[in-house]
């Protein structure tokens, strides 16, 4: 059984075997729970159908936040993408990140998600996939296969350092979020388990550090931004992956970085809304707008 406490044991196991991350992933999950593999791939399959629903939910101009300080920022990203060709970042990046801010709407909104791998960062991994699967024409299984390789990622930063905003500042949401993101789309991109742990550790060192500072102590300014952020740098991460640019620090060495900042850092800056973003006049003015005083 895989103990899920370092990336290069993932890698090298499925390395050694000739296999994907993913695949190697499901068969674990599938003898850990005694399952067979085809009713596991079913239920992550509903899981990325879920991921596709809170996109078409989300890109509604008129769906608004619960407090009312969000909503349409997803919509307007994919109309602007449509209606510029693009604008700067080309088609593809733009109606990634308009995705990935349509989840975050429909999160905001009270609609269902999937918290991948929490609420706060939910956009990212469904802005990334959902584009490869709708614009790039990647077949459902292989995107739903890559969600095991995320996951597994994922189980190996909860355990060896956080998932949490309260516990390690965004850099341990969206930071985990994009690093996932990333492997995924290197695996989907056909490279190698190397790679794909190379993509994620390119990804955390790129938002480590990231505060948390959801104003209000919501999850949405600037949380849905920074979801566009984390797409951005999960794209980009698997590119320089792909490249074959080095890491040169090793991914589980990038992770335990992570976790050093994340301990290290200001409880104000830490999803208590007393730090940041969250601690500026406008930001305590929308607090009592939402809450009174």
């Amino acid at each position: 059984m895989i103990k899920y406490t370092s990336i290069k044991e993932l890698c090298d196991a499925a390395t050694k075997r000739g296999i994907k991350i993913s695949e190697l992933c499901l068969e674990d999950q599938a003898e850990e729970m005694q399952l067979p593999k085809e009713e596991l791939y079913a239920m992550m399959e509903k899981n990325f159908d879920v991921m596709v629903e809170s996109v078409k939910k989300g890109n509604d101009p008129n769906l608004l936040s619960t407090s009312g300080l969000t909503g349409g920022e997803g919509a307007k990203m994919l109309r602007y993408s449509d209606r510029t060709g693009g604008g700067l970042s080309g088609s593809f990046m733009t109606r990634a990140i308009g995705r990935a801010m349509c989840v975050s709407n429909c999160n905001a909104a009270m609609g269902r998600i999937v918290a991948t791998p929490t609420a706060g960062s939910c956009g990212i991994l469904p802005g990334c996939l959902v584009s490869m699967y709708e614009d790039k024409g990647f077949s459902k299984r292989d995107v739903v296969m890559s969600i095991f390789t995320a996951g597994a990622f994922g189980m190996v930063i909860a355990q060896m350092a956080s998932i949490s905003g309260a516990e390690g500042g965004c850099q341990a949401e969206c930071g985990s979020a994009s690093g996932m993101a990333a492997a995924a789309l290197v695996e989907l991109m056909g490279g190698s388990p190397a790679s794909c742990g190379d993509a994620l550790g390119m990804s955390i060192i790129n938002q480590m550090g990231l505060v948390c500072d959801p104003v209000a102590g919501l999850v949405e300014i600037p949380c849905i931004k920074r979801n566009v952020s984390g797409v951005v740098i999960a794209l980009s991460s698997a590119d320089m992956a792909l490249a074959g640019i080095d890491l040169k620090i090793p991914v589980d060495e990038c992770i335990a970085a992570m976790k050093s900042v994340g301990d290290s850092m200001s409880v104000n800056l830490k999803e208590t809304a007393q730090g940041g973003l969250a601690d500026t006049p406008t930001a305590r003015a929308l607090r009592k707008k939402v809450f009174g005083e």
